[in-house]
């Protein structure tokens, strides 16, 4: 794991190929950001479980599967270096795919579904279905 610009988007693109592999483990460097990314997709139900392993400094992401197949189809990084994106509550409101989208939030690393209830808007980070 070498040193990266956008840590949330390597992690986002690991755990992606990770479950096209088929993987049940996925290990990334432990970062506060990354942490609760995972959280946020955990609290979901796209991930079963995560383990923190300090002597490492590395997180494990156990991937939930249903019938041999995996919970998470496809993860698109919205958000870039270069191109932030954000989106206030009315456009929250309006949005109806059956995509959830990861924002970062005043509050913290929310589901678009967590950011409406709580009633904020933010950066939005990825889309996960």
């Amino acid at each position: 794991m070498g040193i990266t610009n956008y840590p949330i988007a390597d992690f986002l693109s690991g755990l992606k190929n990770a479950v096209l592999a088929r993987s049940r483990l996925f290990e990334y460097k432990s970062m506060k950001l990354v942490k609760e990314v995972a959280f946020c997709l955990s609290r979901i139900g796209y991930i079963e479980k995560i383990e923190e392993d300090k002597e490492r400094g590395v997180i494990r992401v156990f991937l939930k599967y249903s019938h041999k197949l995996p919970i998470i189809s496809d993860i698109k990084i919205v958000s870039k270096p270069g191109l932030r994106v954000y989106w206030n509550l009315k456009k929250l409101e309006e949005y109806k795919k059956p995509q959830m989208l990861i924002i970062s939030t005043p509050k913290g690393i929310l589901s678009s579904k967590e950011a409406l209830k709580e009633r904020v808007g933010g950066e939005v980070i990825a889309s996960v279905w």
